[in-house]
């Protein structure tokens, strides 16, 4: 079984953790000495006081947000989905917003994001002249239908 390094860039990091047996996250909590009030519309960058080491470059760290903290108080990642790639070994922080109109406080310790590790297919790239033809072609947006 493969492994993910951790190591700690500041003394009250806090290791992450699965939340139960089942969950496909380790929840990331915020590494901050005070409180954070994000009001509407505003953002942060939440340190986690983490590093990581990935086994391999088969391996990628995914951050999302959190669907209670989100769904709640309206707090999620500026960027949908922050990707941290194999060969980074710096700290990892996550870009938060607040989505809605009422004031949120980020507090030392909270669970901010989680992390999940997934596969990546490391393909070669090549760019060709023509693409093979499939049933749906070019179609985008709405091309399948409305349900």
């Amino acid at each position: 079984m493969e492994t993910l390094k951790i190591r700690k860039v500041s003394e009250n990091a806090v290791i992450p953790k699965r939340a139960t047996g089942g969950s496909a996250g380790l929840d990331l909590c915020a590494c901050i000495d005070k409180p954070i009030t994000l009001n509407g519309g505003e953002t942060a960058l939440i340190p986690t006081g983490l590093a990581i080491e990935l086994p391999s470059a088969e391996y990628g760290a995914f951050v999302f947000a959190r669907s209670g903290l989100a769904i709640k108080h309206g707090i999620g990642l500026l960027n949908a989905v922050g990707v941290i790639d194999s060969d980074y070994r710096g700290e990892i922080k996550v870009g938060v917003i607040n989505q809605i109109g009422e004031a949120y406080t980020i507090e030392p310790g909270e669970r901010v994001a989680q992390m999940v590790i997934l596969p990546v297919s490391m393909m070669p790239v090549e760019e060709v002249e023509t693409l093979g033809e499939t049933d749906r072609g070019a179609g985008g947006f709405g091309s399948t239908g409305t349900k």
